[in-house]
């Protein structure tokens, strides 16, 4: 269901952000990401001029190499549009996540390693949606093993450790008491059942 229609206006500007992640041959994973900035109206830029309607204000790559851990193994950024010609010279520093794992503390560290002058607002503030496009990409993958791991325990006659799942109260679906989380993960209703939930 869409928005409702909105009140009658024009419009200004379109930041459209497109993020895709791939497994690689060499077993690596990549999670890509393209930001574009357009104005609906020319205006006058200090660097570059009068930029035209539609024409990027900022145009930027990033790509990070992921092991199945989601630990980065690599990151690479590209400008080709900004809005100042010392612009591109940020892009080389986001090498520095490499070595970075995503998960608690993440944006934390990325702060930490480009923040500021070290680095790009708008390359920075895409890293947390890419993050979240890592855990997409990876979610299957990560799942599978783990069930697997856990059928072997069983089949071995041990018993599974049973964890929290990450995804728990992140949101109204993934709340314990939720259908959705009861349906996926059962155990807890015995948890609620027994007051440890």
């Amino acid at each position: 269901m869409p928005l409702p229609s909105p009140a009658p206006r024009e419009p200004l500007h379109r930041r459209a952000i497109d993020i895709r992640g791939y497994r690689r041959e060499d077993g690596l994973f990549d999670v890509e990401a393209h930001l574009v900035d357009t104005k609906s109206y020319p205006f006058v830029n200090d660097d570059r001029g009068t930029i035209e309607p539609g024409k990027a204000l900022h145009g930027m790559w990033l790509r990070l190499t992921l092991r199945e851990d989601m630990e980065i193994v690599a990151c690479e950024a590209a400008s080709d549009f900004t809005p100042y010609a010392v612009c591109p010279q940020a892009a080389p520093n986001f090498a520095r996540l490499a070595g970075l794992r995503i998960g608690p503390g993440f944006n934390r560290a990325v702060q930490e390693r480009v923040g500021g002058v070290e680095g790009c607002t708008h390359l920075r503030e895409v890293l947390g949606q890419m993050a979240t496009v890592a855990f997409q990409t990876l979610y299957p993958i990560r799942a599978r093993r783990e069930r697997e791991e856990v059928a072997r325990i069983m089949a071995a006659g041990g018993a599974a450790e049973r964890r929290r799942p990450a995804m728990l109260g992140s949101c109204l679906a993934y709340a314990a008491d939720s259908p959705v989380a009861q349906a996926r993960w059962p155990w807890l209703k015995e948890e609620a059942g027994s007051g440890q939930g």
